[in-house]
């Protein structure tokens, strides 16, 4: 097992809790209800990708290849970067700001995302079947 993915996955699992929670008791009262959305697929995103941390920590068990670990890096800043913006976003709306051309990072983000999904992909299809 890949102890920095399972270790980030559990991480990102546990702060993807606390910010769902953060967002359906105090932030629903504060947001407008499309911010809010933002705000709940930043949250949706984290929770998938930290699955996704915990799955590359335990295949990389079976398949102890770079690809991982770099599925592993792209995975962190995909929710970093992804989920970390559309968190912020729907609080600079609230406050009437914008990040303006650093409000590219979520897209950026989500390339991170596909490419961690690539790297898995590769690793599983490079693998020889025994």
């Amino acid at each position: 097992m890949y102890r920095t993915a399972l270790a980030a996955g559990a991480l990102f699992g546990a702060i993807a809790v606390m910010f769902g929670a953060f967002g359906a008791h105090s932030l629903k009262n504060f947001l407008a209800p499309d911010q809010m959305d933002i705000f709940k697929t930043g949250v949706q995103y984290q929770f998938l990708h930290s699955l996704a941390l915990l799955a590359v920590g335990i295949i990389y068990q079976a398949y102890p290849v770079k690809n991982l670990r770099a599925a592993t890096g792209f995975f962190i800043a995909g929710i970093l970067l992804f989920s970390g913006s559309l968190y912020i976003l729907p609080m600079l709306h609230t406050w009437k700001m914008t990040l303006g051309p650093v409000g590219l990072i979520t897209p950026i983000g989500g390339v991170f995302f596909i490419l961690g999904w690539m790297m898995l992909m590769i690793t599983v299809l490079k693998k020889k079947l025994s």
